[in-house]
């Protein structure tokens, strides 16, 4: 059980007993599992769980903890368990799972950042050097018994080019390790990049992305699909774009315009290589069909990106250690729908005696009041004697309360903090 004194939860981090009910509804390795019944949970996993399927799975059992990939997970899933605390993407992007309908109802999603990203970038070379080389219409026609050195022997080659890497979070950065590798010279853009971080990394920043698309032989994209990044890569980007340039996208479908990458390839007769495609279906064995993956030069993969064995069985370790620390901690790492900001006008900081009761008096005042806790947190010193409180308030507190609540039994102080 967590330690409630040291850590005083929000409503999305309530500490649960280590017989947590954990719901795996896709692939997972293993020693994960292992791991998590070693720890005390109570493990059911079934990687065919999606759709209503999930659903029916998620009323019967009632999981505490829903771990997932690829699979999609709906309000009407959350709805199915009103034990469910935390989803757990197990990978790094999240845009499967209805974030905004798990945070109205006070379940932490999280991700597991960072651990896939050699894997990914990995992969991005392997498109990068399809497209230059034409790999993958070679193998056809050996295949077929066609042997046309000539026409395969006009590749431009990648030494001395220039990649442009859009967004430089853990995936990029490796792409850029490696472009640099290949004697690339490389230009970049994103929304957090700065001139020092441009300098310490040795590559050129670009003011926009327009300015990217027209210095690049090669792009490669590798941002998170949120809305502000739907189809961030669209007409005007592919209009600012060399001709017979690459393109490869291993993020998401969603921010690249489809149609205008279609549009893009008979005008410009662009290179491209994808991992991901805009309408893709989310699980299984299905039938697809893109007008994309149709065209020449154009060189597709079935996303996956993340998928080597490296790779999972980091993702694996990551997810177990998030469940290990909200189990015995009450805290959910890697948390994406915590609110950065919040309305607090005002931070009341409470300095207490480590006993019962002493908060629920002052929360007593504050409800009696109107005042709502935005947000808290409570800190306990060594020694267990006392510690600190500093609860984020919706109202800032009359004189007169605030009068009370240092008056209170057992409260060593109380200060107010007003935000402008």
């Amino acid at each position: 059980m967590a330690n409630q004194t040291a850590h005083e939860p929000q409503s999305n981090e309530v500490p649960i007993d280590s017989s947590s009910i954990v719901l795996i509804a896709d692939t997972f390795q293993s020693t994960g599992i292992r791991r998590l019944e070693e720890i005390g949970c109570r493990v059911e996993s079934d990687a065919s769980l999606q759709g209503e399927i999930l659903e029916c799975a998620i009323r019967e059992i009632q999981p505490d903890i829903l771990v997932v990939r690829s699979t999609k997970v709906t309000k009407e899933m959350m709805d199915a368990s009103k034990k469910l605390c935390i989803i757990i993407r197990a990978g790094a992007g999240y845009d499967t799972i209805d974030t905004k309908a798990a945070s109205s109802r006070g379940i932490s999603v999280a991700n597991c950042p960072g651990k896939n990203s050699i894997a990914v970038a990995e992969l991005a070379w392997g498109l990068i050097l399809a497209c230059d080389r034409r790999i993958p219409d070679q193998v056809i026609d050996l295949r077929a018994n066609r042997w046309n050195k000539k026409e395969f022997s006009n590749s431009s080659g990648l030494y001395g080019r220039t990649i442009g890497v859009v967004g430089l979070g853990g995936i990029g950065s490796e792409v850029v390790k490696r472009a640099k590798s290949f004697g690339m010279h490389v230009v970049a853009w994103s929304r957090s990049l700065t001139t020092v971080q441009a300098k310490e990394m040795d590559i050129e920043m670009c003011s926009d992305l327009h300015e990217l698309a027209s210095k690049s032989d090669v792009v490669s994209v590798h941002v998170a699909s949120t809305p502000d990044t739907k189809h961030l890569i669209d007409k005007d980007f592919f209009s600012n774009m060399k001709q017979t340039a690459i393109f490869v996208n291993t993020s998401r479908g969603a921010v690249v315009d489809e149609s205008a990458l279609v549009n893009a390839v008979d005008s410009k007769h662009l290179r491209v290589g994808l991992d991901v495609f805009e309408h893709e279906p989310s699980v299984g064995d299905q039938q697809f069909n893109s007008e994309v993956t149709t065209m020449k030069h154009v060189y597709g993969t079935h996303h996956v990106g993340a998928s080597t064995s490296q790779a999972q069985e980091a993702i694996a370790s990551e997810a177990v250690r998030i469940i290990e620390s909200y189990v015995q901690d009450g805290v959910v790492l890697h948390c994406v729908n915590r609110a950065s900001d919040t309305s607090a006008t005002a931070l009341l900081s409470i300095r207490h005696k480590n006993l019962p009761g002493v908060l629920a008096n002052v929360f007593d005042e504050l409800s009696v009041a109107g005042i709502n806790v935005e947000e808290m947190e409570n800190i306990l010193y060594k020694g267990e004697e006392a510690a600190c409180a500093r609860i984020q308030l919706g109202t800032v507190p009359s004189a007169k309360l605030m009068a009370t609540i240092s008056e209170g039994e057992n409260i060593i102080s109380a200060m107010l903090t007003t935000k402008e």
